[in-house]
């Protein structure tokens, strides 16, 4: 596997005590999320600890590159929904040969994931029934396979520039369907909705 960049270790010194998933949810944690009030961005990891604000994919990518400080694979995996709601995007690793999740979000669900799941579509699931709109229709409808950001040639970690191709890279990247043609799924109820309504960073 081709190792960090010996160039950016110290601009990334900050990943040194990040060597547990754990620590790097709790890193990502520490960043108010990025509302985009100037536009939207997708910031690369150094981009991102220099603003101090992410969202989901910045989230994401700054994680997938503390992995990667410690020696791991820097995987994304990308969430897709349908009409009216926005995909996800979280950084996959694994513990013990099974697969867990760290997410940035600003709501109570669509959280980190412990890595006892057997498949990313088993993970993936975990995500199903949190994933819905004010009115309950829930939206989850495909996931990527791991996406290997070391098959990417761009300059991910250091980019000034936004990284808008990487964005379409992952979206054109090959989904796996989740729901069977023509099934009819229960809105989520009253209690959940309320729920999905936390959030922890406000406007």
């Amino acid at each position: 596997m081709k190792r960090f960049p010996a160039q950016y270790l110290g601009a990334f010194s900050v990943f040194k005590k990040l060597n547990t998933p754990a620590r790097v949810q709790d890193f990502v944690e520490t960043f108010p999320i990025n509302f985009e009030r100037k536009g939207s961005t997708c910031r690369s990891p150094l981009t991102t600890l220099r603003v101090g604000t992410a969202h989901c994919i910045e989230g994401a990518l700054l994680a997938a590159a503390a992995f990667w400080y410690h020696g791991e694979r820097p995987f994304l995996l990308d969430l897709k929904t349908g009409r009216g709601d926005e995909s996800h995007v979280v950084a996959l690793f694994k513990r013990g040969g099974r697969w867990g999740a760290v997410s940035k979000t600003n709501h109570a669900v669509l959280r980190y994931r412990e890595p006892v799941y057997v498949s990313p579509r088993e993970l993936t699931m975990s995500y199903f029934h949190e994933y819905f709109l004010d009115n309950g229709r829930k939206t989850l409808k495909s996931h990527s396979a791991p996406f290997d950001l070391l098959l990417y040639k761009r300059d991910w970690l250091t980019s000034k520039k936004d990284l808008w191709d990487l964005i379409d890279k992952l979206d054109r990247a090959p989904h796996f369907q989740i729901v069977p043609a023509g099934t009819k799924l229960r809105p989520a109820d009253i209690i959940e909705r309320r729920a999905g309504k936390i959030t922890q960073w406000k406007r």
